[in-house]
């Protein structure tokens, strides 16, 4: 039986910012206020993540500039991770770098082949302000390092390197969300 309610159940589904929107290519702030507004919007992004198909979620892909992610993510071995980072670190990323293929929710219908260390810690604190050490590899690996890129200011596309940016960019223009296209070039 279930002691806790199931993350999202009671959040709302926000939209969901697209590449070319600001905040998604500026570094957010570290949380400061750890009440209520936080839980809320912890609650609403995994309600977002979840209506999305996602596997993880930062705080600004739904237009909020705060350092906070969420993921319900698999590694390669199909255990599941479910769990939320305020003010996350990565603090190590290494093993083989792996190239695969990556999404992202604020590229939607888009994938590329990306390049990630295998293994990843990231260091923060959960909602109550208790610290959080979350090691992941492989699948969960490229979760951890994607979803801190974002609260970086990147996005994914920002790995992609040669033909195949040349290629994503083609792609990305072609979308009716496609002008921020230009926050990736040069």
């Amino acid at each position: 039986m279930r002691n806790r309610p199931i993350p999202g159940s009671s959040g709302l589904v926000r939209e969901m910012t697209l590449l070319g929107d600001p905040v998604l290519h500026t570094p957010c702030a570290p949380v400061t206020d750890f009440g209520p507004e936080l839980a809320r919007l912890v609650e609403d992004m995994f309600a977002t993540m979840y209506a999305a198909n996602g596997v993880g979620l930062a705080a600004n892909q739904v237009g909020v500039g705060l350092r906070v992610f969420v993921y319900d993510c698999p590694d390669d071995e199909d255990t599941r991770h479910l769990g939320h980072v305020v003010n996350p670190t990565l603090v190590e990323a290494d093993g083989d770098e792996i190239r695969g293929p990556e999404g992202c929710l604020s590229l939607p219908g888009l994938e590329a082949p990306t390049t990630r260390f295998d293994r990843a810690v990231v260091e923060g604190v959960r909602l109550d302000g208790t610290p959080v050490r979350i090691e992941g590899t492989g699948f969960f690996a490229r979760c951890l390092q994607h979803e801190t890129d974002h609260l970086a200011g990147g996005v994914y596309a920002d790995h992609v390197t040669g033909w195949r940016k040349s290629r994503l960019l083609r792609t990305i223009r072609k979308r009716p969300w496609g002008g921020g296209a230009s926050v990736l070039e040069g």
